[in-house]
């Protein structure tokens, strides 16, 4: 199984095979509307925004795991990110991340890249980046400014 074998529910209900994603690089990320790192949703929309024309996309999974920052619907979540942060990236539904029902696709992810502390997620906003040919390239810490991983992506778009 690879990254394009997997499905997920995007907020508007449409399933979507990570097949659609095939050449492009993509960040995934877990995310939280309550939480302390939510502003990076601002950095997160910038980077798509700078870089979304040249084959680069993000992929956010709302996340309730982590001390209950992510409580509310799927309509409150992309409602939230829409108004606070013009969020036009693609959001999906709410999943699990860690534990027996976490998203196959987190499974794989974890599989893939551990971080210096194991498998599991540790927080909100962990993130994967994956390459034109759906290898998990990198992950980063919650705490990893998106930011930051722009020389990265332009590394992997070719730049």
């Amino acid at each position: 199984m690879g990254f394009y074998d997997f499905n997920a529910t995007a907020m508007d209900g449409r399933e979507i095979p990570m097949e659609e994603y095939k050449g492009k690089v993509v960040l995934v990320v877990n995310t939280a509307s309550k939480c302390g790192l939510t502003p990076q949703f601002e950095e997160l929309e910038e980077l798509y925004q700078k870089y979304k024309n040249e084959g680069f996309e993000i992929l956010g999974f709302p996340c309730n795991q982590f001390a209950n920052q992510e409580s509310g619907s799927n309509e409150e979540i992309q409602e939230f990110c829409q108004i606070n942060y013009g969020v036009t990236f693609t959001m999906f539904e709410k999943i699990e991340v860690n534990g027996e029902n976490a998203h196959p696709l987190y499974k794989y992810l974890k599989d893939e890249k551990s971080s210096l502390l194991g498998k599991e997620i540790k927080w909100n906003f962990a993130k994967f980046l994956i390459d034109r040919e759906g290898e998990v390239y990198k992950r980063y810490s919650p705490t990893t400014v998106p930011i930051k991983l722009g020389k990265e992506i332009e590394k992997l778009l070719g730049k």
